[in-house]
């Protein structure tokens, strides 16, 4: 056969027979994937009487099928989406793209002495579950840990120094008194007086005295009336540069309120400049991208 076609080709295939990934279970993995909204390979591999790796072997390599983990974004109205849309179009029409790189932003986050960390990439490799909790496979956490509010800005140029609240409340007296002289003091030894400020739709930063003391103090600042509500994906700190702080942070050393502040004030000068400037200089393409969503929230 090879000599005369050049190939072999057999009434039937020489391997071992299918078992387990047989036409009519894949038909059946792929008629439950089709229904169900909430898919578990462990349910489906137990209701078919297959392993679960040979579940997942049947929707990665005959539905070709892929797994992705569920993400969670603010909720916005179509109301919202149009303000998002409208804002958007509002920055660049008035600024240009070297305009942008003088704006600083600013946010605030809250830690607590429990720290941060990432249950999905955080693994202990080792022989059992019990060998895991001994090297520290369990992460206990307090009923009510002891919390501070940080307040940074961050700019093309690099980040504001960190303002922190041990008491969390924070008013727009407050605001006024310990947050916003730092913002424009750091803003003048950027930029001189040639820079915008950029502030959420907060509380304290939408009350009219503070909107007063922005457009008295403040070369230029964006108002209550141009940044839209719930657009956290539209603030470089919210979907950068926060990531990088807790990143360059040692939590094995937060034990207390005072070590979590300590530890903070050194990890915000850890925070590569790189990272800061090269989110703020793609600022404008999140707008462009922004637009291309219908004003729906973007992803990181």
């Amino acid at each position: 056969m090879v000599r005369d076609t050049g190939r072999i080709t057999l009434l039937r295939s020489m391997d071992r027979p299918r078992t387990v990934k047989t036409a009519a279970n894949i038909q059946k993995v792929k008629q439950r994937h089709d229904r169900l909204r909430i898919f578990s390979c462990r349910k489906i591999a137990r209701d078919l009487r297959i392993s679960r790796t040979s579940t997942q072997r049947i929707l990665k390599d005959d539905l070709k099928l892929k797994s992705y983990k569920k993400k969670t974004q603010p909720k916005t109205s179509e109301a919202q989406k149009a303000k998002r849309l409208k804002f958007a179009n509002w920055i660049r029409t008035n600024f240009r793209k070297q305009d942008t790189l003088r704006f600083l932003f600013s946010d605030e986050k809250m830690f607590d002495i429990d720290g941060v960390y990432n249950s999905q990439n955080e693994r202990i490799w080792v022989p059992s579950r019990a060998d895991a909790d001994v090297k520290g496979g369990i992460m206990q956490v307090q009923k009510f840990p002891k919390k501070v509010m940080v307040r940074l800005g961050a700019c093309s140029k690099g980040v504001s120094p960190l303002v922190i609240f041990e008491n969390e409340t924070v008013d727009h007296e407050r605001y006024i008194q310990e947050v916003l002289p730092v913002a424009l003091k750091f803003g003048n030894n950027m930029f001189g007086d040639n820079w915008t400020f950029q502030q959420d739709g907060g509380r304290p930063h939408i009350h009219r005295k503070t909107q007063d003391w922005c457009r008295t103090h403040l070369p230029c600042f964006i108002d209550k009336d141009h940044w839209p509500p719930n657009s956290p994906d539209l603030n470089p700190l919210d979907y950068c540069i926060w990531d990088e702080f807790v990143g360059a942070s040692n939590w094995n050393l937060v034990t207390s309120k005072t070590t979590l502040i300590n530890e903070l004030k050194r990890s915000v000068k850890k925070i590569r400049p790189e990272v800061v400037f090269e989110s703020c200089a793609s600022w404008t393409n999140r707008l462009y991208r922004l637009k291309q969503a219908n004003g729906n929230c973007l992803n990181k």
